[in-house]
């Protein structure tokens, strides 16, 4: 055994000369990272009328102040830049409600922004005390573009979940090369703040799968940014890298957690992911079930006098649907209910809808719902599955089909492309908007609502707005961008 350094890993080469290369991203790449921003703080504005989530964030202990902390959006809460991000990470996740992106991975990388704000804060104060400019939110959605970048194309064809291993350790991953890079890391600081990202390792699926579903899922993101936020930290106060931390003989993480597999970059890293990038527009629901919920709301008109004469509800889905979504049995918390498509269908015909309030513990106990549930068949349509993964498709199709006792049938409803999909996106933008300012209202003032709103109708105004300004919008007590 030699203890010669090996050269660099190329994955951790090429992720550093990415992120410090000068960011030359297309205009469609801008705008629609400008509505995954806005998309992303609406959720997280939401998320804090659940108190499962707001007992989650904030100091760790409530004696511990931070002073001239970093803002979490939303909050009174100032806070250091790794708790930050884990609050914010984790009220961006916490109603499953925006972007999302699938390949042989999952994810969503809008988990990214939970360190990437804290971060352009924290960079815009230090230039600002040394006599520079404050970062505005144009570098805010350049950050974005990396990191959902490095998290897509990572997923492409690299499938941890097969594994047993979480996709959150891509949320991870990005997270600690572009907060380092905004935190002013050159390359060589990257590249070593990612390669301690790899070595980690991966958290398990255990919370994600029954019979253990738990609302963990809702903050592993939250861990994973807050982590990456850690390792930028860390590289810039010298701590080094490792150069082989993939590659390593025994040791490394290809040989460790991918049974000697190495890591494939499927394209080089650009603007794709977030261009294609599949939006939750209408329902809060895991988005493998999205169509399937949209075809259920369809029926409901048909459905919904004849709950107690339903028979079967047969729903076609993808291969990845049938691992993750579709399950029997009892259903404990709402972390069970929001990835369970057997649910999400059944809710959908009795109600014509699906709210994040759908999945608590009182609206889950109607027996209408349970009674369409237990009879429900799900399977895989194999032409469905071949489409999910084709690259000019990216379909993430589903068929829903009430059977009566009496033999009679609703259409055969097959949904190929949710609302939030790319070939759908002029349709999606305006419900998103719609989105924005109804979840925004859930916990701010009506003027607050109106300030975000008019920025963003005026794109170059929010791409020169200072980042401290436009976070203060998010607490109606700051300037106007």
């Amino acid at each position: 055994m030699t203890a010669q350094l090996p050269d660099p890993d190329p994955l951790l080469d090429a992720i550093a000369s990415y992120v410090t290369a000068p960011p030359e991203f297309r205009d469609e790449a801008y705008a629609t990272a400008r509505l995954c921003l806005l998309d992303s703080l609406g959720c997280a504005i939401l998320a804090l009328r659940y108190p499962a989530c707001t007992g989650l964030i904030g100091p760790v202990r409530p004696s511990f102040a931070v002073a001239d902390g970093l803002r979490v959006p939303g909050t009174a809460f100032r806070l250091d830049p790794i708790q930050a991000a884990f609050s914010l990470g984790t009220m961006i996740r916490w109603l499953d409600f925006n972007d999302t992106w699938l390949a042989a991975e999952w994810g969503h990388p809008s988990d990214n922004l939970g360190g990437i704000l804290p971060c352009a804060e924290l960079a815009s104060r230090d230039s600002v005390a040394r006599g520079g400019a404050p970062l505005s939110v144009r570098d805010v959605l350049s950050a974005m573009i990396q990191a959902y970048e490095i998290q897509g194309v990572l997923a492409l064809e690299n499938s941890f979940n097969r594994l047993g291993l979480d996709h959150v350790i891509l949320v991870r991953v990005a997270t600690a090369a572009v907060a380092a890079r905004l935190l002013g890391a050159n390359r060589d600081q990257v590249r070593a703040a990612v390669s301690n990202a790899w070595i980690d390792g991966g958290a398990l699926r255990t919370y994600r799968h029954a019979p253990n579903v738990g609302p963990r899922k809702s903050w592993a993101a939250g861990d994973a940014t807050s982590r990456g936020v850690w390792h930028a930290l860390m590289a810039l106060r010298g701590e080094p890298g490792y150069p082989g931390a993939l590659s390593a003989p025994t040791w490394g993480f290809t040989d460790v957690l991918l049974r000697g597999n190495a890591l494939v970059l499927a394209r080089p890293f650009g603007s794709y992911v977030i261009e294609n990038v599949l939006f939750k527009i209408s329902y809060p629901a895991e988005f493998h079930g999205q169509t399937a919920v949209e075809a259920a709301i369809r029926l409901h008109p048909v459905v919904r006098g004849r709950i107690e004469e339903v028979e079967r509800v047969l729903i076609e889905t993808q291969e990845s649907a049938m691992r993750i979504i579709a399950k029997d049995g009892p259903l404990r918390n709402p972390a069970d209910r929001d990835h369970c498509i057997q649910f999400m269908v059944a809710v959908g015909l009795v109600h014509g809808n699906l709210t994040a309030d759908d999945y608590e513990d009182g609206p889950a106990s109607d027996p209408r719902i349970e009674r369409l549930r237990a009879r429900t068949e799900v399977r895989e349509n194999s032409r469905y599955s071949r489409d999910y993964l084709d690259p000019d498709k990216r379909s993430v199709a589903n068929a829903v089909q009430v059977v009566f006792r009496d033999g009679t049938r609703t259409d055969r409803l097959e949904i190929e492309y949710p609302i939030g999909h790319r070939r759908r996106r002029v349709e999606g933008i305006p419900l998103l908007r719609d989105k924005l300012v109804r979840n925004l209202g859930a916990s701010l003032s009506r003027e607050a609502v109106a300030a975000i709103s008019s920025l963003a109708d005026e794109p170059s105004r929010m791409d020169a707005c200072a980042v401290r300004d436009f976070l203060a919008l998010f607490d109606a007590t700051g300037p106007s961008c």
